[in-house]
């Protein structure tokens, strides 16, 4: 034989901030309190925001320069503008050098007739002055010392000046390979600077945009400013006063607990519970049977 007994118990309990601190905590509340007033634009910061937003209004100045600039740029930023006169160049020196480099001026130096015309006077003369002077001027001897004379005479000078044509008809050929070589350097360099001077314009031009959109953009931040700034303020004092109002606690709750009795101790319940209702007969009885 079992049974059971079940009891019901209500607890509440409450927690609190440290005691000495509530003063302290107290204060700081209030204070939040109070700065809940003053979430709004200050002077200076009002009169500031102010300032930006003028100068928003009147837009970026350098605008129209970049502008410019950018389309300047991707205009090729007149990287070809000398080519003309790079080509114009080579094409005055080429025609300088063709006679000389296509051969032409070998052995053709008027410079050259000249000289050998003298020489020849100057060599025949004298070899017809000692044949006159011997009383046989005209001979056949004359006129063969007057040719020899005159080609040993002119054979060196002219050797070597058909061997310096030949140096030149080389030199001016090689020159205007080099001329020709540097010329396409030079327009090939200012071809890929013009290219260039195009992709630094599309980056340019972005820029010139956002000069445009300057004042737009500016007046948006100066807005954006305007709205943070109580909204920042209210943050901070929530910062402060949300941790302190969740320091305080109270909670309430009901348990019910349950025993489970075995016989000996149920049949005591009961035998004491019947002791009880008894005593004050047993007087009675006793006498009324024991005649006590």
């Amino acid at each position: 034989m079992g049974g059971q007994s079940t009891s019901t118990q209500t607890q509440q309990s409450q927690t609190q901030p440290w005691q000495p601190a509530q003063p302290m905590l107290q204060n700081i509340l209030s204070q939040v309190s109070s700065g809940l007033n003053n979430t709004g634009l200050t002077g200076a910061e009002s009169g500031a925001l102010d300032v930006l937003k003028q100068n928003a209004a009147q837009g970026n100045p350098y605008a129209g320069q970049v502008g410019s600039y950018a389309q300047s740029l991707l205009n090729g930023g007149q990287a070809l503008a000398q080519a003309p006169g790079v080509q114009s160049n080579l094409d005055a020196l080429r025609s300088r050098l063709a006679p000389y480099a296509n051969g032409s001026m070998v052995g053709n130096n008027p410079a050259l007739t000249a000289q050998l015309a003298q020489i020849q006077n100057d060599v025949g003369a004298s070899i017809n002055g000692q044949f006159a002077a011997a009383g046989r001027d005209f001979s056949g001897a004359n006129q063969m010392a007057y040719g020899r004379g005159i080609a040993a005479a002119e054979a060196p000078i002219i050797a070597a000046q058909y061997n310096q044509d030949v140096q030149n008809q080389l030199g001016a050929a090689n020159a205007l390979y080099g001329a020709g070589n540097t010329t396409a350097n030079m327009l090939g360099g200012m071809q890929q600077q013009y290219l260039a001077n195009q992709g630094q314009g599309v980056t340019a031009s972005q820029a010139a945009l956002d000069a445009k959109n300057y004042g737009a953009n500016a007046t948006l931040a100066e807005e954006a400013q305007r709205r943070g700034i109580p909204v920042q303020a209210l943050g901070l004092l929530a910062q402060i006063g949300t941790p302190i109002a969740q320091l305080g606690q109270q909670s309430n709750g009901t348990s019910t607990t349950t025993q489970q009795m075995s016989g000996a101790e149920q049949f005591s319940k009961i035998a004491g519970g019947i002791s009880s209702l008894l005593q004050p007969f047993s007087g009675g009885l006793n006498k009324t049977f024991f005649g006590a």
